[in-house]
């Protein structure tokens, strides 16, 4: 009974501190006993039944449903995010996530732009982000390997952190293979679209400068790899969040079981 209480406060905390009175209301009436001292299996007592208004109730939720509920989100979100990416404009047309030139190569843009050069500039830019959006595509079945090799503990784990936690698992278990299967990709596409070209013109006109005094060659492929990332975990954490809070987000049977119970 202890355990079963742990994981539903656990659910609880995946949907958000909001619920926290209502769903202590619900545990007095469950764990507690009614004041008319009738049974908690009663169903036609309101004091020893937890329904949602859905047929759903706490009580009835295995540490299996709960973990498959939260693998079914994690898949969801996942496959969605890489889905809005893998496309044209997913990174460019993204003002949160758009690839931009690097902070320390910022007064080399600058400069550029100053001189003349802001089409190179801007044709880069664009080239970074047509290779991140090329790489998306190959985050779904990396994905996928992750959140079917989660355990129970794992799936707690994800209960008990909150906001964020699931899309921080999925960080925590796949940037090496993500990173992996991203730079090739990056490293294809900078080529295919002259990028590397164009980053090396940029560079050495800027380095040739008399006003320059300190070089600059940063890795262009390892920069944009942790760029497309990090969009890409944004993008998840943002589909995470729908599913938390909007119903109709929970596109199974078994997400509206999980996160729609209270």
């Amino acid at each position: 009974m202890n355990k079963l209480k742990t994981i539903i406060l656990g659910l609880l905390l995946f949907s958000g501190p909001a619920q926290a009175q209502s769903l202590e209301q619900l545990l007095n009436q469950v764990f507690g006993g009614s004041q008319s001292g009738s049974s908690n299996n009663n169903s036609n007592n309101n004091n020893g039944s937890t329904n949602n208004g859905n047929g759903f109730s706490l009580n009835n939720l295995s540490n299996n449903e709960i973990v498959s509920g939260l693998r079914q989100a994690l898949e969801v979100a996942s496959k969605n995010a890489a889905g809005k990416l893998n496309v044209q404009n997913g990174f460019f047309g993204n003002a949160l996530i758009k690839v931009m030139m690097p902070p320390e190569a910022k007064k080399v843009e600058n400069a550029l732009r100053q001189v003349g050069m802001g089409e190179l500039v801007d044709r880069t830019i664009l080239s970074m982000n047509r290779a991140a959006e090329d790489a998306a595509g190959k985050a779904a079945p990396i994905f996928i390997n992750a959140i079917t090799t989660m355990s129970i503990q794992d799936g707690l784990n994800i209960l008990k952190g909150g906001n964020g936690a699931a899309t921080n698992y999925l960080r925590s278990r796949t940037t090496g293979a993500l990173t992996n299967a991203f730079r090739p990709v990056i490293q294809n596409s900078l080529n295919k679209l002259n990028v590397a070209n164009l980053w090396s013109q940029l560079f050495t006109f800027y380095n040739n400068l008399p006003t320059t005094f300190n070089k600059i060659n940063p890795d262009l492929t390892a920069y944009v790899t942790e760029r497309a990332l990090n969009g890409l975990f944004v993008t998840i954490a943002d589909e995470e969040n729908k599913i938390r809070t909007n119903p109709t987000a929970r596109v199974t049977d078994l997400l509206q079981k999980v996160f729609g119970a209270r």
